[in-house]
């Protein structure tokens, strides 16, 4: 396999639309309900193949409905799952989403189930090696290190997906070249007032080819080392919020397979995440790639 492949979380979603958020120990009727595929990585693959690019998921599923619903939603969309491991008599990762329409906003509560951890593969290494792109979010934390150290031994670039402060992530960060953090993430692991001191801070510690910082409705900061750069957060009226870093990070691989430079990458996706939150679905709302290019003409950019 060659293009974008990735290892990290994969999770069964149940979103709810909910009118408001019930106060506790009552009853609220819910406005609609669907399952849906989620985790960072494995939605930022969605993205990707959405967008035109190869992708494919490494990875450990179980067979029960929850797996079986994740392998036929990576079907769906066209990701690439012959190198995910189906083991019997887990429980798979899954959560449960509240959608709050009067505020936009989303609430979580998750299981991580009880998988195995992942260990990689002859056939799983090779595909690392042969990629132009690996993602990682902090999940599979082992996996991933080893993957992230033979993917700058083979050129493959790595793209992390930092959302949280994971223990352990500083054995990750030194074998980063695209550090992509929230801006939560990145005040709390730096100390930082400011997210351009934070963008400083990470570069200067962990040395990747840039810093890409994402602040949801405030756009986000770009950091080579020399610049530090404003990117927009695109205006859309909002629907669904939920996945929107994930599809962030997985149109930011699909921009780099396409040639964009690394500050284009951010346009392109920052308009990728916005479009993806004027429909319900992670996976599901990502547009496809003519659609992106004519609303950032829309909004001014070119690429």
């Amino acid at each position: 396999m060659s293009g974008i492949v990735g290892i990290g979380a994969c999770v069964m979603d149940t979103l709810y639309t909910v009118p408001f958020y019930p106060t506790e120990d009552t009853k609220l009727r819910a406005l609609d309900s669907r399952p849906a595929g989620g985790g960072p990585v494995a939605t930022g693959l969605v993205a990707a193949a959405k967008l035109g690019e190869r992708a494919g998921y490494i990875g450990v599923l179980s067979d029960d409905a929850g797996g079986k619903f994740l392998l036929e939603d990576f079907a769906r969309y066209g990701v690439d799952t012959q190198l995910v491991g189906v083991n019997s008599g887990y429980r798979s990762f899954t959560s449960v989403i509240w959608l709050c329409a009067d505020s936009a906003s989303r609430t979580i509560v998750f299981d991580k189930g009880d998988l195995p951890p992942l260990s990689l593969s002859e056939a799983q290494r090779q595909a690392i090696c042969d990629a132009s792109v690996l993602m990682v979010d902090g999940n599979e934390l082992d996996a991933a290190v080893e993957a992230a150290k033979l993917a700058q031994e083979h050129g493959t670039a790595v793209l992390y997906d930092a959302g949280g402060l994971y223990p352990g992530i500083e054995k990750l960060l030194p074998h980063v070249d695209y550090l992509i953090p929230s801006c939560e993430y990145a005040l709390g692991h730096t100390g930082c007032v400011t997210v351009e001191a934070a963008a400083q801070t990470l570069y200067q510690k962990y040395h990747p080819r840039v810093v890409v910082i994402t602040c949801g409705a405030e756009g986000g900061v770009y950091y080579d080392g020399e610049r530090a750069v404003r990117y927009p957060c695109y205006p859309v009226d909002v629907v669904d919020s939920n996945g929107s870093g994930d599809v962030f990070h997985g149109a930011f691989a699909a921009g780099l397979e396409k040639g964009f430079s690394p500050l284009q990458c951010c346009h392109f996706a920052s308009a990728v995440s916005a479009l993806k939150c004027t429909g319900i679905g992670a996976r599901n709302s990502v547009p496809d790639y003519d659609s992106v290019i004519a609303f950032l003409k829309e909004n001014g950019y070119e690429l």
